[in-house]
């Protein structure tokens, strides 16, 4: 019996052979297959994809995405697969038109959407907070996600202590707005404290999280952070307040609805519409607990799971490309 698979170190099981011919056309079959997904199709027919004068001009990545989507969720229907085919299509042709409910709408910049599913239904600025058990959780813990905060603060002041307050952008820095980011990217932070946090964070792991950031959020008095939109709506954004200034003197307009921060209530809210945030307080700063996550009222799981998968892969794809440093904003 040939001990490595009939040599070369094939790495297989005993006494199996490894022929690339037969490996080249399982690959061939599966993205024949892949092909005739609806992804595969958006694909195939993106202008990049189609009108491409060389390979040079291809999206290797979105390329070879149909492939590893069909070998990832062998199950899914063709059904499940059409608005992830939508946004494989703005992925890949920006100039797309968005659908009415956002161009039509004077509070949600569409100029700035770069990350677009169509089909998820209408949207409004706040959303009611007992629609997710996410909110409820940290509700009924305020007081332990309190302390493992004051915990992780203390931490940072004993010998040997790192800083772990970071400006996520230059926006934050110049806005008073620093975060303790717990998740970036959706992964948990190396060489972080956890177990300081441990409800926290088993609370924040609950909910498929964005590839954004979730963590603790300190707002300086008299700062607040400039008007802007985001541009993906896929993801929604909840916000606990953990101190608040005497008086709730702290507020947030997302559209034209102004809301202020109270302790241990969760604001919900979607920010592809524009939005603003100021501390009124002369002397006291305000922490929320904020947490990015994948819109569960409006997306499947399988939707969810795959876009997750989506932003893994372009996260390694940039990394093997040699991209020093992946932003919050990968697709």
């Amino acid at each position: 019996e040939e001990e490595d698979g009939g040599g070369g170190g094939g790495g297989g099981p005993k006494g199996t052979t490894y022929v690339k011919s037969e490996q080249d056309a399982l690959l061939a079959n599966l993205a024949a297959s892949a092909a005739s997904t609806p992804v595969g199709r958006a694909v195939a027919e993106s202008p990049m994809m189609a009108g491409a004068g060389s390979p040079e001009d291809v999206d290797s990545f979105w390329e070879l995405m149909p492939s590893l989507l069909s070998s990832k969720f062998p199950r899914a229907k063709d059904e499940e697969w059409e608005r992830l085919a939508g946004f494989a299509r703005h992925s890949l042709d920006p100039s797309l038109p968005l659908e009415e409910d956002i161009v039509g709408d004077e509070w949600r910049p569409h100029e700035d959407m770069h990350a677009y599913m169509p089909g998820l239904g209408p949207r409004e600025p706040f959303l009611d907070p007992s629609r997710l058990e996410l909110c409820t959780l940290l509700t009924e813990n305020i007081d332990v996600i309190e302390a493992e905060y004051e915990a992780l603060v203390e931490d940072m002041t004993k010998p040997g202590g790192k800083d772990r307050f970071q400006s996520v952008t230059s926006m934050n820095y110049e806005s008073g707005w620093k975060t303790l980011v717990l998740f970036y990217n959706g992964h948990r932070i190396p060489d972080f404290p956890y177990h300081l946090c441990p409800v926290t964070t088993r609370i924040l792991e609950s909910v498929p999280l964005g590839g954004r950031i979730a963590g603790f959020n300190r707002q300086s008095p008299r700062s607040g952070i400039p008007l802007h939109s985001d541009g993906n709506n896929m993801w929604l954004t909840c916000q606990m307040g953990l101190k608040v200034p005497e008086g709730n003197g702290a507020w947030i307009r997302v559209g034209p609805e102004t809301r202020r921060w109270s302790r241990g209530e969760c604001l919900l809210y979607d920010t592809t519409y524009e939005h603003e945030t100021f501390n009124e307080s002369e002397e006291e700063e305000r922490v929320v607990l904020h947490v990015d996550f994948f819109n569960t009222l409006a997306m499947t799981p399988l939707e969810i799971d795959a876009m997750r998968y989506i932003y893994g892969m372009r996260e390694e794809f940039m990394k093997a490309e040699g991209v020093a440093k992946v932003g919050a904003q990968i697709l």
